[in-house]
């Protein structure tokens, strides 16, 4: 499965996180899976709604959940995914990550250093839950930290 993310909407996502830091940022990704492609047609930047820890942990609150998923439905769409920020930490899965997520939703993790994207990659956690999957982007500008690496 590839994660397809238009420039616009990859940009939005990131300047949410980016506001967001020093504390993690979260939001919903919407769209659609269409033939071996998830496609995200929408993003939803939402307020952390964790009352502690808030530079290493965020919380997706079940009505913030519910509304974008109503809205999602509405437009017939799904939603396929989050997004979240690794304040000052790489945009890899934490242990805390893999205990909170659900198989077949994207998780695209975004690395604020020092208030800046450094990095952006997508996970898939596997159906047995032992640790994730990276899965490509398609579609967006890469990050520096990506340039970066090569990709």
């Amino acid at each position: 499965m590839t994660l397809e993310l238009s420039p616009a909407l990859a940009e939005r996502v990131r300047e949410h996180l980016r506001r967001a830091y020093p504390e993690e940022g979260c939001g919903v990704l919407i769209g659609r899976d269409q033939g071996g492609r998830r496609t995200v047609e929408r993003v939803a930047g939402l307020e952390n709604r964790r009352e502690d820890s808030r530079r290493n942990r965020y919380l997706i609150a079940p009505e913030q959940f519910l509304a974008v998923d109503r809205e999602a439905r509405e437009a017939g769409l799904d939603v396929v995914g989050f997004f979240h920020s690794h304040p000052d930490h790489p945009a890899e899965p934490s242990a805390f990550d893999r205990d909170h997520a659900w198989p077949y939703y994207s998780y695209l993790i975004v690395s604020v250093r020092g208030g800046q994207v450094a990095d952006e990659r997508s996970w898939r956690l596997r159906d047995d839950r032992s640790g994730f999957d990276p899965e490509p982007i398609a579609g967006s500008e890469p990050s520096p930290g990506a340039r970066e690496r090569g990709a």
